[in-house]
């Protein structure tokens, strides 16, 4: 798996890449799907309007201390996702998303890799209490790899994902900071890779 992983402040030409990944209708599926007038979703900002903003507009959404964005880069290969961390500071907890951009490295272990990386930073850096997921029902993968990192079942939110022309459940996965087992202890563990 790799361990190498590191996340580092987003910048003009990640978004560009991220852009082109999210045109991939599997890419933004993975991620938070499509808006109802059908441009990828995501949260924190708008990959398509972020090109033209000025230094003080970019710094504004990447300084945002309520939505922490970081790039996720590889030694092998480059930039290839982003982790953002929806930080709640009155409950001390945070909704984590992943995105792998790059499709031909999924199921090699850099999911798994990066959430390792951001829950190392939520919990020492941060400060928070609980990481959460909202992960949809058929992401069987993400399911696993959440439950081997050792988040919770929370609850089900009904039909709340619309997806190929149907509605679907998602399932809310937690861990809280006294349940983390850190970076070096997990290198001896098995996790699944995604």
């Amino acid at each position: 798996m790799p361990q190498e992983l590191s996340l580092q402040m987003v910048t003009r030409d990640d978004v560009v890449r991220i852009k082109r990944w999210l045109e991939d209708e599997e890419v933004s599926e993975s991620w938070f799907g499509r808006y109802a007038y059908g441009d990828p979703a995501h949260l924190g900002y708008h990959p398509n309007e972020m090109d033209e903003v000025s230094d003080e507009e970019w710094d504004a959404v990447f300084d945002n201390p309520e939505h922490r964005m970081l790039s996720i880069y590889s030694p092998e290969a480059g930039h290839i996702g982003e982790v953002h961390l929806a930080i709640e500071e009155s409950l001390g907890d945070g909704q984590l998303s992943i995105l792998i951009g790059r499709k031909d490295l999924w199921h090699h272990g850099y999911g798994s890799a990066a959430a390792r990386r951001t829950l190392e930073t939520a919990f020492t850096e941060y400060g928070l209490y609980r990481v959460w997921v909202d992960i949809p029902e058929y992401n069987t993968a993400a399911r696993s790899m959440f439950s081997h990192l050792g988040f919770m079942h929370e609850g089900t939110l009904r039909q709340s994902r619309p997806h190929e022309g149907s509605r679907f459940d998602s399932v809310i996965m937690g861990l809280l900071a006294n349940e983390y087992v850190p970076i070096d202890e997990a290198a001896i563990q098995e996790i699944p890779r995604v």
